[in-house]
């Protein structure tokens, strides 16, 4: 007996057009299947008009926008609730949210990186063999010394009578005379020192190289100087090269770490959700189980944070420490929601909690700094 379709649809999905094998992987079907249980195609065997193409696109937009306005209004309605309902099996109504948070997570910081204007802070950056401050020229202007002028003389003058331009430049001019006579000898007694003491060492001879020489890359320097090709001595002038660049052009350094910030994200939330898993280790939840509730937290944070800055853009105010309180009160409703404890022990959860994350975000915010400026 033949199974007929519980609906009948139109198009090139008209029970006409069904086949009884799938054109992508070969599964056998039945005229029933209106998709292919193995491969999820469509059980079509007409032929793809331009008219069905263009359906097809706008319903795939149609059917990502209401999966993610209903992901959107569980998020901002039903703290907790839609994680619950996630973990539980129903996931074609939600936005993935990983893939959402992602999403988020670069919409914001691209709308810091365009509108933070980043690159205004190069002319702050200095030229090789400059020192950053120039205490005795023009930079001191910019410097606020209050609205009285006679403070702001006194100041200058004081800072001219030290003279410490002409004798951190002396200095300097001295560490870069030696270093120049011979950096072979200098980088091998560097070599005797501890670790970390040769490394710094090593990257302040090959900084006064890189900017005495214009050198571009290890190999240059190897062969003028006869140096000799360890890993220690490239990872020391790399690291130099990075430092003068930072020095050089601070605002696109900067412009640099924030176009990173969002892959962080996703370094960081895990190691996060391990401390959610042990502080309710008794509840009946995997780890993936509190990976997805940080990541539905962390998206409605997101949302938070685009808001403000809309606001904040659009009317010329501050309104950042509003919606943290407002994040703040969302995020016990949402631990109370998914994880069903009372109060008290909500709020001491709660607590630790806020306490860890703080302190691994400003770990996570060092690294990133670090390891940005090493490797820029």
């Amino acid at each position: 007996m033949e199974t007929k379709p519980s609906v009948n649809t139109k198009g090139r999905y008209q029970l006409r057009y069904r086949g009884v094998a799938c054109l992508n992987c070969g599964h056998p079907l039945d005229i029933s299947d209106k998709y292919c249980p193995n491969c999820s195609q469509a059980n079509s065997t007409k032929k793809l008009t331009l008219k069905d193409f263009f359906e097809e696109f706008f319903s795939n937009i149609i059917s990502y926008d209401s999966k993610l306005l209903r992901t959107l209004a569980a998020l901002l309605l039903r703290p907790g609730k839609i994680t619950k309902e996630y973990i539980l099996g129903k996931r074609m109504s939600y936005t993935n949210p990983f893939r959402f948070l992602l999403s988020l997570a670069i919409v914001y910081f691209l709308l810091i990186g365009l509108s933070g204007d980043f690159e205004r802070l190069n002319r702050f950056g200095s030229e090789p063999n400059k020192l950053p401050i120039n205490f005795g020229g023009s930079m001191v202007e910019e410097f606020d010394f209050g609205e009285n002028e006679e403070d702001k003389k006194e100041v200058m003058a004081q800072l001219d009578s030290l003279n410490l331009n002409g004798l951190i430049s002396e200095r300097m001019r001295i560490r870069d005379s030696i270093i120049m006579e011979n950096p072979k000898k200098q980088l091998e007694a560097a070599d005797e020192k501890s670790f970390l003491n040769s490394f710094f060492r090593k990257q302040e001879i090959f900084s006064t190289l890189i900017e005495k020489d214009t050198f571009f890359v290890f190999d240059e320097a190897k062969t003028k100087y006869n140096l000799e090709e360890t890993w220690h001595n490239k990872l020391s002038f790399n690291t130099a090269q990075s430092l003068i660049r930072v020095k050089r052009q601070p605002g696109a350094y900067l412009s640099s770490v924030f176009s990173k910030l969002p892959f962080t994200t996703f370094f960081f939330l895990p190691v996060f959700s391990l401390f959610i898993w042990l502080v309710y280790i008794r509840k009946k939840y995997t780890y993936t189980d509190h990976l997805i509730f940080s990541f539905h937290n962390q998206s409605l944070f997101f949302i938070l944070l685009i808001i403000s800055y809309l606001i904040d853009t659009i009317f010329g105010i501050d309104t950042s420490a509003i919606f943290i309180l407002i994040f703040a009160g969302y995020l016990y409703k949402a631990m109370r929601n998914f994880y069903s404890q009372g109060r008290f022990k909500t709020i001491v959860k709660y607590i630790f909690l806020n306490t860890i994350f703080v302190i691994l975000a400003g770990i996570g915010a060092a690294l990133l700094f670090a390891g940005s400026m090493f490797t820029y």
